[in-house]
């Protein structure tokens, strides 16, 4: 069977059998697979634990019909095992690791996907923004790259210069007055101008805004992501905004 090698960030595990484990990665050169590391929950596993969830390690593996098998791991960077060290941070980042899972296909290359992953978890890692502001910042990001990019600026139907008060996640995001259609919400200027800095790396105002605005932009972007995916993302329940936010 052959042999490959390459890099990626470990998504989930679960177990199988007594002492192995399927693990999901997103690989910088596959896309997403999934393979069996042979006897890592035991004490004495040579895997140790290099391959837990948000670990970014470089891989060997040899395929086979179903299941690929681990043969080597080596720890690139250990995001998983600082990030899993703060509460707050690791809720942010279960809730991206499960958002990749859900934005990628197996057998399908997802390169920008993967380094959207990486950059998120490096931030984490290294605690430069608040944890709430990178993973909606990874969410907005994630689903533009799937084809689905929000416009929080001009209108998403017609693409009338803005800005736009309305916004509509059904419809792609803002919508001038004659787009509007019922249902739509009214968010503050300010949370639009967030999540527009969020879009496109702008961290200058994102680290400057408002915990009200930071609240109501991550309500917006938890209903544009399920909206699209059709089905809700669990770890955002659970979510530790409570934290490293400006009160105002």
């Amino acid at each position: 069977m052959p042999l490959y090698r390459d890099s990626g960030v470990v998504l989930r595990t679960h177990k199988l059998g007594e002492a192995d484990r399927i693990i999901t990665v997103l690989t910088r050169e596959r896309g997403k697979i999934r393979a069996v590391a042979k006897g890592v929950r035991r004490t004495k596993s040579r895997f140790g634990a290099r391959l837990e969830p948000g670990m970014h390690v470089d891989l060997q593996c040899y395929e086979g019909r179903n299941l690929d098998t681990v043969t080597q791991a080596e720890t690139l960077d250990p995001w998983g095992d600082t990030i899993a060290r703060d509460y707050r941070r690791w809720t942010a980042a279960a809730a991206v690791l499960e958002t990749a899972d859900r934005l990628t296909e197996e057998g399908q290359v997802a390169v920008q996907h993967h380094l959207l992953l990486a950059g998120a978890l490096r931030s984490l890692a290294q605690d430069e923004h608040a944890s709430e502001l990178v993973l909606d910042a990874y969410l907005l990001r994630a689903v533009a790259v799937s084809g689905w990019a929000p416009s929080f600026h001009d209108c998403a139907r017609c693409g009338q210069t803005g800005p736009h008060r309305a916004f509509h996640v059904a419809s792609g995001g803002v919508l001038c007055r004659d787009c509007r259609v019922p249902g739509s919400s009214a968010p503050a200027p300010e949370t639009l101008e967030l999540l527009a800095a969020l879009l496109t790396g702008d961290w200058v105002v994102a680290d400057a805004s408002l915990v009200r605005h930071r609240r109501e932009g991550s309500g917006l972007t938890s209903a544009f992501l399920q909206w699209h995916l059709e089905r809700g993302v669990l770890s955002l329940r659970h979510v530790d905004r409570s934290q490293h936010q400006r009160t105002g």
